[in-house]
């Protein structure tokens, strides 16, 4: 009877723990121009979220646009407390149309297009403008975001004073597959990983002409992960992702259990679609704004060779690549002083 009521009693403790640990708080501060927010909102008939954290409202806007496609990021900032961007401004986290805390299952998921997302992150920055007083915001795109943030700076450079893309998607062909495997390659052999290995060889196509290519993609970034080159360095996706949504405050548990469901979403959309086959080096070669492009020196998920290569061949008014050292595809957050001193000095530029 003391086993059953034990086995009983498991689960009932741990999900009151769960409760406890998900709030859904975030960061606070102290001071009349502190702000500290976390909403959902409609923009252009579609749910947006926002968290928003700064010590002076008085800073620069920083629009940070999510990843994934369809992942939010705020979970990160939440987890590694040593980033502390909001010293230098005021920091918006964009969940675009139904993802992350916006995410409703009752969606018409038809309606998340790459030119609605467009559209909205037009009206996302006439409201964060008109909200903060700013003629103009700086624009971040971290990973798959850096498609909406690219594209949303070419279209209204009027609006931003730079470009600031994290971990930028470059090309999903040949080249970028190549220089993946062969960097897990490079580590399951020198750790004789021989099960990684077949695992590797077995999702991979190889061309007539030798040229290698990713059957599936989701298998070929777990592997990624394996060898330290995914989301966080040296930690495998249940480390560097699952268990900081679990620990999270910043979601309760219901977004907390809806993260998983919003993001599989996105990979069924019309986005999903219009985002493949691109190669950024043939059709966004130019841009009438700054661009600054950071990159971790052991990111695989978007190589960083891929990222100097689009910089040298970007033509803008002012651009840099910065390479941030003991980092992988999350640099804001795995090295956060050398990466947020680079933002205060691009900050400055212009304030």
């Amino acid at each position: 009877m003391v086993i059953l009521i034990c086995l009983l009693a498991i689960p009932v403790l741990m999900s009151a723990v769960f409760v406890i640990i998900s709030p859904g708080k975030i960061r606070e501060y102290e001071g009349d121009k502190s702000l500290s927010e976390k909403f959902v909102m409609d923009v252009n008939g579609a749910p947006n979220g926002f968290f928003i954290n700064s010590k002076d409202t008085e800073n620069p806007v920083l629009l940070f646009v999510s990843s994934g496609p369809g992942t939010d990021d705020y979970v990160f900032t939440d987890r590694y407390k040593d980033m502390d961007l909001e010293e230098e401004f005021t920091v918006v986290y964009w969940d675009y149309r139904d993802m992350g805390i916006a995410y409703d299952p009752s969606f018409d998921t038809e309606k998340i297009t790459l030119d609605n997302i467009l559209d909205d992150a037009k009206a996302v920055t006439d409201y964060l403008k008109e909200r903060f007083g700013k003629e103009k915001i700086f624009i971040m795109g971290f990973s798959g975001g850096t498609h909406i943030a690219l594209r949303a700076a070419k279209a209204h450079p009027e609006d931003y004073h730079a470009l600031i893309n994290m971990a930028q998607c470059v090309t999903d062909g040949p080249d970028r597959d190549e220089l993946m495997y062969e960097f897990m390659k490079d580590v399951f052999t020198s750790g004789n990983d021989r099960s990684s290995l077949k695992k590797l060889e077995d999702s991979i196509t190889r061309s007539d002409d030798g040229r290698i290519s990713c059957k599936d993609w989701y298998n070929f970034v777990v592997l990624v992960h394996k060898a330290g080159g995914g989301t966080i360095k040296d930690k495998t996706e249940f480390e560097g992702i699952v268990v900081p949504i679990i620990l999270s405050r910043c979601y309760t548990v219901k977004e907390k259990l809806n993260y998983v469901p919003a993001m599989k979403m996105y990979r069924k959309t019309p986005l999903e679609e219009e985002l493949n086959d691109f190669d950024y080096r043939k059709t966004i070669t130019s841009l009438e704004i700054p661009v600054y492009f950071i990159s971790g020196d052991t990111d695989y998920n978007c190589p960083w060779e891929l990222v100097e290569e689009y910089f040298d061949l970007i033509d803008a008014p002012d651009k840099g690549f910065y390479l941030i050292s003991d980092s992988a595809h999350s640099p804001l957050w795995e090295n956060p002083k050398e990466t947020c001193d680079i933002l205060k000095q691009i900050k400055e530029k212009f304030i």
